[in-house]
């Protein structure tokens, strides 16, 4: 009965420092979470649901816009975003059809260096 008896003490301690050590380890913080890199790569991809071609610009507060490229009609284009336009905090687009009259502008969006906006085109 002796190593019987071992066993049920070692099994029996080995569960009581296990059990010790469960709150420590459940209680452990969480990493923070990561803050964007300045220089991670902004990007907007634009789902064009229309069948016209768009010409795709960014626009600061203040009025100050950049193009950014064409969107193709019924197809999906990407575009980097300038470093210089992310910093401003707050953003918008616009889509200006090729041999079109309407210029629709999104709404103000908030971004930050490392996000994928994306802007869908609606048909017509």
């Amino acid at each position: 009965m002796r190593p019987t008896h071992r066993r049920s003490l070692l099994f029996r301690l080995v569960a009581l420092l296990l059990l010790a050590a469960a709150p420590a380890v459940a209680c452990r913080p969480s990493a923070p979470p990561e803050a964007p890199m300045p220089d991670a790569p902004t990007s907007l991809r634009v789902e064009n649901r229309g069948f016209a071609d768009m010409v795709i610009y960014i626009m600061a507060p203040g009025g100050a816009r950049q193009r950014l490229g064409i969107a193709t009609g019924s197809s999906t284009s990407s575009f980097a975003l300038p470093k210089t336009m992310i910093y401003r905090g707050t953003v918008r687009f616009l889509a200006d059809p090729i041999g079109g009259q309407r210029s629709p502008i999104s709404d103000e969006i908030n971004i930050r260096p490392g996000d994928e906006v994306v802007l869908t085109i609606p048909p017509g």
